[in-house]
C-alpha cells in the first residue's frame, strides 16, 4: 500500500537506519543466521534484491561489496539449540537484535523484515513485509544473513557429508529427510522441528 510506505518513510526520514533480515528459519539443521546493516546514503547496487530472488553467485559477489561499503554491518548465528529452547521466531528476533546492538555508530531506526519483532534496548522500528524487496538495507542484510549461513552448513556438510548440507543447507529435501531416517539426527540438528515425513519412524 503506497500510503503505508510513505507512512514509513516518514518515519525514518533523516536517521540512521539499519535493515535486519535472517536465513535458516526453515531447515531442519543448523542455526538460524542473522544479519544488521547500515548502508551509506544513497547506496546502490544492481545485483542488490531480494535474497530469494538473486542466485547465489549473484549474493557471493554482492557479500563482499556490502562488507566493504557498509557503515556498519554485523552477523549472529543462534544455535539449533537456544531454537529449541525459545522456538524459531523468537530465536530470529534474538539473532538481529544481538546483530543490531554489534553495530557501531548505534542506528536510530530499525527495518525489520517481516511482520514480528520485539521491543528491546529503547530501538524505534518497523517490520516491513517482503522488506528485502523494498529497502536496500534490508537486502542487504538478507544477503550477508544467506551467506554467511550457506558457507557454514557447506563447511559443516564435510563433517557429516550422508546429509547433503552443501546442497539443502538443512532444509527438509527428501535427500536430507531419507538421510535422517537412515543415519539418525546429529548435534546438528533442531529436535522442536518434526517433518510429517520423519513423525512414523522418529518423533
Amino acid at each position: 500500500m503506497p500510503g503505508t510506505t510513505h507512512l514509513l518513510e516518514h518515519m525514518h526520514e533523516g536517521l540512521l537506519e539499519a535493515g535486519c533480515d535472517e536465513a535458516g528459519r526453515g531447515p531442519l539443521a543448523g542455526p538460524v543466521y542473522a544479519a544488521a546493516v547500515i548502508l551509506p546514503e544513497g547506496f546502490h547496487h544492481p545485483l542488490l534484491n531480494d535474497s530469494k530472488q538473486m542466485t547465489r553467485a549473484a549474493r557471493e559477489e554482492l557479500r563482499p561489496i556490502i562488507e566493504r561499503e557498509a557503515v556498519a554491518w554485523a552477523v549472529e548465528a543462534v544455535s539449533p539449540q537456544e531454537i529449541d529452547e525459545v522456538n524459531i521466531l523468537a530465536a530470529s528476533i534474538l539473532g538481529m537484535q544481538r546483530a543490531v546492538r554489534r553495530l557501531s555508530p548505534r542506528p536510530e531506526f530499525l527495518l525489520i523484515d517481516g511482520n514480528r519483532f520485539r521491543p528491546f534496548d529503547g530501538f524505534r522500528y518497523a517490520t516491513v513485509v517482503h522488506g528485502d524487496a523494498t529497502y536496500a538495507s534490508i537486502a542487504a542484510a538478507s544477503v550477508l544473513a544467506k551467506t554467511w549461513r550457506d558457507e557454514y552448513m557447506t563447511a559443516l556438510a564435510a563433517d557429516y557429508p550422508e546429509y547433503g548440507w552443501d546442497r539443502n543447507m538443512g532444509y527438509p529435501t527428501p535427500e536430507h529427510i531419507a538421510a535422517i531416517e537412515k543415519y539418525g539426527l546429529t548435534p546438528h540438528h533442531r529436535r522442536s522441528f518434526h517433518p510429517k515425513a520423519l513423525e512414523p519412524t522418529l518423533f
